[in-house]
Parts: C-alpha cells; structure tokens; sequence
C-alpha cells in the first residue's frame, strides 16, 4: 500500500487555503481533483483544510474526486469507510482531530467525520490513459505521482490537468517537481513559496 499519512507536506498543502481558497470561493461549487490519492489521508486532509475556512452550509458544494491506479483494488472501501490506524492520524493537531476524527473500536483506529467523508468521492484511474475523469476543476492536486514518470509523460499528464481545469484554475504538485520546459506556457506561478501554478490563458 503507497506510504502516506494525514497533512503529509502541509506546507503544500496550505498553500490551497492561502491562494486558491480566497479565489474560488465565491463559486457555486468547488470542485477538486486529487490525482494519486492512494488510501484517503491526503483528499481527507485537502477536504479539512478547505472546511476549516468555510462554513459548514457552504462546504456543502466542495467536491473532491480522488483517484488512484489502486492495483489493491481496496482503496475504494478505505475511503468510503474512512478509518485509519493511529499512526496516520497522531500528526494532525490535537484541535482538529478531536473535531473531524472519532475514535472506533479499542483498537486505536479513527474515523473521519461523516461531514468530511461526504465530499470525497473515490474512482479508479490511471493517469496514463490521458482520460478525462471529468472537466471544470477549480483545483488539480498531483503530488508524489509524476516523479514516477518519464518526460514525456509527464508533459502529457500536465496536458490533461490543464483540459481539466476550469480558466483560472489552480494546480498543486510536490515539491520537487517543475513544470517541463516545453508546457510551462500551460501555467503561471503563484508563488515562490511552493510548487502552485494557475491556468494561463493560450
């Protein structure tokens, strides 16, 4: 199972509710792509962070779609449950776990909050189709994937993100990726501070 936890790279992560959040928040729906989500705590993690900034009427229009190549085929049922081992969890700030998590059971497992769980939705994807899941995203977020691919794939990829989003729309990756040579007029960035890039107009 891909290695990974909750608010993993928050400083990326936060780089949503410092730019994008204050752009796209006055929109009808909020509609976010997290591309290589692998068992939940990165979407979950997104969907808290946004929610933490909007009130509990408005954050009923944020969709999150999160998929994975998932060769386990189990990452579906974990999200849809939403229950995680301790060891996941123990770096989210006591604050918001005790208000987004509840523990199950007596064996150190949490759940996300039904509130949190209900706007993420999970499909299997493999971004090397270069198929659509859908269009009209305000946000891409592609972290710790395109590292894994060749050049060309990842310009490819990128592509499709940008046919996703909406105009103006926004695009997360991590740290360590920079956008090819050869797109790097699909996007603006935002921001020294992070790899944030926004659809240019072409």
């Amino acid at each position: 199972m891909a290695f990974t936890y909750f608010f993993r790279d928050l400083q990326t992560l936060e780089l949503l509710t410092k730019y994008v959040i204050p752009v796209v928040n006055g929109n009808r729906y909020i509609r976010v792509w997290d591309a290589g989500c692998a068992h939940g705590p990165e979407p979950f993690s997104i969907a808290i962070l946004i929610r933490e900034e909007m009130s509990h009427f408005m954050f009923r229009n944020v969709q999150i779609t999160a998929t994975d190549i998932d060769t386990s085929s189990q990452f579906g049922e974990i999200i849809r449950k939403g229950i995680y081992p301790e060891n996941e969890v123990k770096r989210i700030p006591k604050d918001i776990r005790e208000k987004y998590f509840s523990r199950v059971g007596n064996n150190g497992h949490f759940q996300v909050s039904d509130e949190i769980r209900g706007s993420v939705e999970y499909s299997q994807h493999d971004l090397l189709t270069l198929k659509l899941v859908r269009s009209g995203f305000n946000l891409v977020v592609c972290k710790n994937v395109l590292l894994h691919f060749a050049l060309d794939q990842q310009i490819d990829v990128i592509r499709m993100f940008h046919d996703a989003l909406n105009e103006g729309g926004f695009l997360i990756t991590e740290q360590t990726q920079k956008l090819p040579n050869k797109i790097s007029h699909l996007f603006k960035r935002v921001t020294t501070n992070g790899q944030l890039f926004q659809k240019a107009k072409v």
